[in-house]
Parts: structure tokens; C-alpha cells; sequence
């Protein structure tokens, strides 16, 4: 009885420890690590490096569609043909659909940048820009710099694969009208997701019980720990104004796959309105989610967004 006593006291001792110390080693304020390479892109036409705009600065296009891509040179050209096409279609209906489209490179070893500036060279460096990052951040770290070097009024970051029907951003924009709708125009704050939560028995039907298992106890942990506006927070099809990502990303700590859960935390504990809008997926070859270990580094992120915030390890900071 006294050996279970103590292994017990050693147990919630070296749990109290691990705790303190994960408190006393946060960084309260998300840091924005950029270097100096990483603030300009390259214009194909004329050979020479140009300085991306801020997102504090004033927006002079429409959308601008941030796509995160880590080794993509084989699934990025799909996704960038699709894209381009319909904003190319759209931007011919009505002049101001003006677009860009800024292709993050998070530090990949094959020619994923030399990809993207080829489509930068075809449609001009105005619609197409590449963002080369010096080292690998994570999704969340490529994203977040995707959109502080943004131009759009409203911001949609999409991923590489392609996985997802670019059209269905037309959704997106009808329910994010919806949301802004008696907001001041230049300070309108609202998030959209896409979601594939309408695929989910599909899904189920044909993963094993121990992966249904892990993805649902990994809704469960979001729902209870995180973001309970949004069924799915990992569908990586989100639209938001140019005033929420000035809010937002900034104080994103995660860089890693679990930074939409933070981002959606975020918006709620700021009451930023958000919406979900089912859209078109499918399954692309190639996903660099590994299906069990994945989920457990996302779980255990989740368990550390809580912990941070709720004990005051990590604040947001409201930028004026």
C-alpha cells in the first residue's frame, strides 16, 4: 500500500513538473521569424528580386490564394492549372475579380520553386508570386507567411494536391458575404472552412476501426480542448477577410498541421464570426500525413493549445 502511495506521489509530481515547465518555457506572444531572402520574390520577366507588400498595408487585389507546398513538384502543377483557370475566367467576366496567387515553398529539396516560377513567368509576377522559405516551417509556419505577404482583400489558402474542387471557393465567398453582411467594409472580420464533415460515413466505411477510432477521438479533443464552431478544422480550403488575418496570424503559435485548430480558436476567442460550407474532395496520392503518428502529434497539440491558454502561457495580442 505505501509503494502504491509513493509510485502515485511520484507520478503527479513528475505530471506537476512537466507542466510548470511547459508554462515557464512558453513564449507568451506568437514571434514571427522571418529572414531577409524571405521578404522578396523573384519577377521572371525582368530578373530582378522585388519586395513583397504587408498585411498591414492597404489591398490592392481581390482574393489572393495562398498555397503551402513542401516537395510538390509532381501534384502542385494539377492544382495551379485548375486554379488559375477559373480565376483566369472569372477575372474575364468581371474586371474586378483580380487575383493573386502566392506559392509558398516550405524549404523543399525538389523543384518545387522552380515549378512555381514557371507559372509565374507564363501569367506575369502580379498574379503569380513565389515565397521560397529558407528553411522548413511546417504548413502552419508557410501559410502564415503566405499571408502576411498578401494583396487581397479577402484570403483563401488552399492546398498543393489539389485535393479540393477550386470552384467550390464560390461557396465560401457566398457564405463569407453572408457573415460580413452589416460590418464596416474595411474592418469586416469573418472565417470560412471548407468541409469534408458531409464525407465522413464514406470515410469511415472504409478505414479500419483503430484509424476510425483515432479520428474520432480526434474530433472529440478538438470539441472539447479547442474549436467547437467548426466540424472539420483540417480541410485545408479556409477563406477570410484581410482584417481576420491581420488578427490571426500574427498570434499563431503552431506551425505545424494542427495551426488551423489554433487558427479557429483564435478567431472564436475573438469572436470573429466563422462558417463551414461543405465542398467537393477527393482523396490525391502523395499526402505527406502520416495517418496514426500525425494524429497523435496533432492530439497532444491540441492538449498544449488548452493548457497554454488557459493558464496564460500564451496570449493573443490585439493589433489596432
Amino acid at each position: 500500500m505505501m509503494l502504491l502511495f509513493v509510485l502515485s506521489f511520484v507520478v503527479v509530481c513528475a505530471i506537476l513538473m512537466a507542466l510548470l515547465f511547459i508554462y515557464i518555457t512558453s513564449v507568451t506572444y506568437a514571434k514571427v521569424v522571418r529572414f531577409k531572402e524571405e521578404k522578396f520574390y523573384l519577377n521572371p520577366k525582368s530578373g530582378e528580386k522585388e519586395p513583397f507588400p504587408s498585411i498591414e498595408d492597404e489591398p490592392t487585389v481581390l482574393l489572393s490564394v495562398i498555397v503551402p507546398a513542401y516537395n510538390e513538384e509532381k501534384r502542385l502543377p494539377a492544382m495551379l492549372e485548375e486554379c488559375l483557370h477559373y480565376l483566369e475566367e472569372k477575372l474575364k467576366t468581371n474586371p474586378e475579380n483580380t487575383f493573386e496567387v502566392i506559392i509558398v515553398d516550405d524549404g523543399s529539396t525538389d523543384k518545387t520553386t522552380q515549378i512555381g516560377l514557371g507559372y509565374s513567368e507564363k501569367y506575369g509576377s502580379d498574379k503569380v508570386r513565389v515565397l521560397t522559405l529558407s528553411n522548413n516551417r511546417g504548413k502552419g509556419g508557410a501559410v502564415r507567411l503566405g499571408m502576411l505577404s498578401s494583396r487581397g482583400k479577402q484570403l483563401l489558402f488552399a492546398d498543393a494536391d489539389g485535393a479540393t474542387t477550386f470552384e467550390d471557393i464560390s461557396k465560401l465567398q457566398e457564405n463569407l458575404q453572408q457573415l460580413i453582411k452589416g460590418q464596416t467594409r474595411d474592418a469586416a472580420l469573418g472565417l470560412v472552412c471548407g468541409s469534408r464533415a458531409h464525407l465522413e460515413k464514406e470515410a469511415i466505411a472504409s478505414r479500419s476501426l483503430f484509424r476510425t477510432l483515432l479520428m474520432k477521438g480526434f474530433h472529440l479533443l478538438v470539441w472539447l480542448f479547442a474549436a467547437r464552431s467548426i466540424r472539420d478544422t483540417q480541410c485545408g480550403f479556409k477563406l477570410l477577410t484581410r482584417p481576420t488575418a491581420k488578427l490571426c496570424f500574427p498570434n499563431l503559435h503552431i506551425e505545424r498541421w494542427a495551426f488551423d485548430v489554433e487558427l479557429i480558436y483564435i478567431a472564436e476567442y475573438l469572436n470573429i464570426p466563422t462558417g463551414e460550407v461543405s465542398v467537393r474532395w477527393m482523396e490525391i496520392e502523395g499526402s505527406k500525413i502520416v495517418p496514426v503518428w500525425s494524429w497523435l502529434q496533432m492530439g497532444r497539440d491540441l492538449l498544449l493549445i488548452w493548457f497554454r491558454y488557459t493558464t496564460g502561457a500564451w496570449k493573443i495580442r490585439i493589433h489596432s
